[in-house]
C-alpha cells in the first residue's frame, strides 16, 4: 500500500491562527491552589489579597537614640541646649524598638551628649514623628496589596508574609502533555555515547517545548518518544486529553509526507482548526481540538518548533493565566544586506546585532529552520511581513532583542571570512574576564572589507591574495578602501590545503585532481578568500571552473566545508587544517597564507577593540589557536598598518 501524504488545507495568516487559538480556548481558566507564600512567587495570584496586619503594626524607633515627647526639646539650641531625665523625658531606644507610651520622636545618639547619670543634653529639636516608623507606615491592615492575577515576585513575598499572609491561593499551572514522535529520533537518556547511525537524531524538541512552557508559567509532561506509528500516537495523545491535559503537543509529523501523522491524530481525536500557517519558520504547525482541549501539531525542524509555540502557545498561556502577552523590547537596527524574503510568508529572520558607531546594525544568520543554532547565536528577530519581498540594506528595521540591550552594546561586531579562531578568541574575551561578546557573521574577505566602508562593523576578516605581489589584503584595502582610515592587525598565518575524507579513498593529490569525473568538490562562496586562492590556483593549472565537479555548491564557513566532505556530499574541497583535524578528515597542503583583522580607524582606539587587541596577545589566546593545529602565531597582534 503506498502511503497516503498529507495536503495543507487552506493556510492561516499568523493573526489569523492566533485569533483562532485565543477564541477556541482562551476563555480556559486553571482551578486555584493553595501554596505556601515563599513559593508562589512566578505564579499569578487567584484571587485579590488584603492584608491581615499592618507593617509595622506599631510606632517603631527609626534610629538608635532616645524617644522623646517633640513638645519637650522645642527651644534647643546650641547656645541654649536642653537638659533632659533618663527613664521619664528621654528613654534609649534601639532600631525597631517600640516606641514608649506618651514618646512620638527619636533623637539620634550621636545628636546626644551624656551630661551627668541619668541625664543627658541636646542642642537641637525634634519635630514629631521624627525618625519613628508610625503604625501602619508601610501597610495598613484591610488595604488591598495585589489584584487578582498579579504574577507574584520575589519582592511580594516580603509584603505578603508582613501583612500576615503565609499562604495564598494562585491559579494551577496549566499542564502540558508534550509527546515527541518520529522513527528517526533517539533519547539522549537512553543514548550512553554520543553515537548515531545514520539517519538518526537525538530528540531534543520535546525538552524545549518544556522549558518554553516552564518560562511561561505552565508545568509540562514529556511522554515517552514514540515511532511513526498512527495507532500508538493516537491512544498517548487521546490518554492525555482523557487525563485532564490543558494542551497537548504532538511534536513532529505535522508536514506533508507520508509519514506525518500528526494531522490524522487530530482529526481521530476531534477536529482541525488550522493546517499551516503563513509564517516561516513554523508553516507546518496545526491547530485542533479534541473535546474542549487544544491540540497542537508542532513542527519537527527545531525553529520551526520554538517559532510555532511562541506565537501560538504562549499566548494562549498567557490569556489562561491573565497576564498580558509577552512583548520582546525593540529598536531599530539597519540590515549590513539586503535581506529577501518570499512573498504571502511572514518571515521571522534571525540576526546578530552590534553597536556601531551611532547605529545599531543587524547581520542575518542562516535561515534554515533546522539550524538551533541560529536562534542561540541571535541577538534578535526581524519579521518580515508577508506583503515584502525582503528588507533594504542600510535602511531602518525592526527588530525584537532576544538579549538585553546593554549586552549588545559591549558586542565587537566582525563581518568577513570565516576562521575558527574567531570563536576561540569569542570564548578567551569572556575567559580572561574582559565585559566583551563577539559576534562574527560570515560573508567572506570582499564581503568585509564592504562591510568597512559602509561603517556596518568594528572588524572584518580578511585573507585576501594578491596574485602580481603574492602578499595579503593589502593591494585589495587600497583597492577598494582608498579613502578609508583602517588599521590592519595580524591574527594567524594558516594552512590552507584540500580536505578530503580519512584515507582518501579516491587518491586525491592536488588540485590538478579536480578536474576528474568522478571528484566531487564543495566550494566556498564567491569572494571569499578560499574561493580566490581556488580560482587563482586552477587559472594557473589552466583548469576551467567548468570541469570541476559541484563548483558551483557552496558553503560559508571551513567547518561546513569539512561537514559536507564527511558526510559524503562531497569528496573534496579547499579549507583549513584545523577544520579537517576537527572532523577527522585528511588534509593535502597547498598553501599557508596570511589572515588579518581589518578595523575601521575610528573604531581602533576604543576599549572593546584595545581588550580585544590584549586578549589576541596573550600567551592564554596564542596557546589555544596552536593547539588547533595548521596554525602558527610568532606575529599575531602586529599591527601591519
Amino acid at each position: 500500500m503506498v502511503p497516503k501524504r498529507n495536503v495543507y488545507l487552506k493556510m492561516k495568516s499568523l493573526e489569523e491562527a492566533r485569533r483562532i487559538v485565543l477564541e477556541a480556548f482562551g476563555d480556559r481558566t486553571p482551578d486555584a491552589e493553595t501554596v505556601p507564600t515563599p513559593e508562589a512567587v512566578g505564579r499569578v495570584l487567584a484571587e485579590p489579597v488584603a492584608a491581615r496586619l499592618s507593617s509595622p503594626h506599631f510606632h517603631a524607633a527609626a534610629m538608635d537614640g532616645i524617644a522623646v515627647r517633640a513638645t519637650d526639646t522645642f527651644g534647643a539650641h546650641p547656645a541654649k541646649p536642653k537638659t533632659l531625665t533618663v527613664g521619664e523625658s528621654a528613654i534609649f531606644v534601639n532600631t525597631g524598638h517600640v516606641m514608649p507610651a506618651g514618646t512620638d520622636a527619636v533623637i539620634m545618639i550621636e545628636n546626644v551628649q551624656e551630661h551627668e547619670a541619668g541625664r543627658v543634653v541636646i542642642e537641637a529639636p525634634a519635630f514629631p514623628w521624627q525618625n519613628v516608623r508610625k503604625m501602619g507606615e508601610d501597610i495598613v491592615a484591610t488595604e488591598m496589596l495585589f489584584a487578582r492575577r498579579h504574577r507574584v515576585t520575589p519582592y511580594c513575598v516580603g509584603a505578603l508574609l508582613a501583612a500576615g499572609h503565609f499562604q495564598v491561593k494562585v491559579l494551577r499551572k496549566p499542564w502540558l502533555v508534550i509527546q515527541p514522535t518520529g522513527s528517526e529520533l533517539v533519547d539522549w537518556r537512553r543514548q550512553g555515547e554520543c553515537q548515531l547511525l545514520p539517519g538518526q537524531a537525538i530528540e531534543s524538541n520535546a525538552y524545549v517545548l518544556g522549558k518554553l512552557a516552564e518560562a511561561a508559567g505552565a508545568r509540562y509532561e514529556r511522554l515517552e518518544l514514540l515511532g511513526d506509528d498512527l495507532d500508538a500516537i493516537a491512544g498517548a495523545a487521546r490518554a492525555a486529553v482523557e487525563k485532564g491535559a490543558d494542551a497537548v503537543l504532538i511534536v513532529g509529523g505535522s508536514s506533508a509526507g507520508s509519514e506525518d501523522y500528526a494531522r490524522a491524530v487530530i482529526e481521530r481525536l476531534g477536529e482541525i482548526l488550522v493546517h499551516g500557517v503563513t509564517m516561516m519558520p513554523g508553516k507546518p504547525t496545526i491547530v485542533g481540538r479534541a473535546g474542549s482541549t487544544p491540540v497542537f501539531g508542532m513542527p519537527g525542524y527545531p525553529v520551526s518548533n520554538i517559532i510555532a509555540f511562541e506565537q501560538l502557545v504562549e499566548p494562549l498561556l498567557a490569556r489562561m493565566l491573565g497576564q498580558p502577552p509577552a512583548r520582546r523590547e525593540r529598536v531599530d537596527v539597519y540590515p549590513t544586506r539586503k535581506i529577501p524574503s518570499k512573498l504571502g510568508l511572514e518571515e521571522f529572520v534571525r540576526v546578530k546585532i552590534g553597536h556601531v558607531g551611532d547605529r545599531l546594525v543587524a547581520t542575518t544568520l542562516p535561515r534554515g529552520a533546522g539550524q538551533i543554532t541560529s536562534i542561540t547565536e541571535a541577538d534578535g528577530i526581524i519579521r518580515i511581513p508577508s506583503q515584502l519581498e525582503g528588507v533594504a540594506e542600510d535602511e531602518p528595521v525592526t527588530a525584537e532583542l532576544l538579549k538585553p540591550l546593554a549586552a549588545i552594546g559591549r558586542t565587537v561586531v566582525v563581518v568577513g571570512s570565516h576562521d575558527n579562531t574567531l570563536d576561540l578568541l569569542a570564548d578567551e574575551l569572556r575567559a580572561q574576564g574582559a565585559d566583551l561578546s563577539l559576534s562574527s557573521s560570515h560573508v567572506g574577505s570582499l564581503g568585509g572589507l564592504m562591510a568597512v566602508k559602509r561603517g556596518v562593523c568594528h572588524v572584518a576578516g580578511t585573507h585576501l591574495l594578491d596574485e602580481r605581489t603574492g602578499t595579503y589584503n593589502l593591494a585589495d584595502i587600497k583597492k577598494y578602501l582608498p579613502d578609508v582610515n583602517v588599521r590592519l592587525v595580524h591574527l594567524v598565518m594558516r594552512d590552507q590545503g584540500l580536505m578530503v575524507p580519512a584515507g582518501n579513498p579516491k587518491g586525491i593529490q592536488g588540485l590538478e585532481d579536480l578536474r576528474r569525473e568522478d571528484v566531487r568538490l564543495i566550494n566556498r562562496q564567491s569572494g571569499s578568500g578560499t574561493r580566490i586562492l581556488l580560482d587563482f590556483r586552477l587559472r594557473q593549472l589552466g583548469i576551467d571552473p567548468d570541469q570541476v565537479a559541484g563548483y558551483t555548491n557552496e558553503e560559508f564557513t571551513h567547518m561546513a566545508v569539512a561537514a559536507a566532505v564527511i558526510s559524503g556530499a562531497a569528496d573534496v574541497g579547499l579549507g583549513i587544517y584545523a577544520a579537517a583535524r576537527a572532523l577527522g578528515l585528511d588534509f593535502i597542503p597547498v598553501v599557508t597564507e596570511q589572515y588579518d583583522l581589518l578595523i575601521p580607524g575610528a573604531c581602533f582606539d576604543s576599549d572593546p577593540i584595545q581588550t580585544m587587541l590584549r586578549v589576541i596577545r596573550s600567551e592564554a589566546f596564542k596557546r589555544r589557536v596552536n593547539a588547533l593545529g595548521g596554525y602558527h602565531t610568532e606575529r599575531t597582534g602586529e599591527i601591519l598598518l
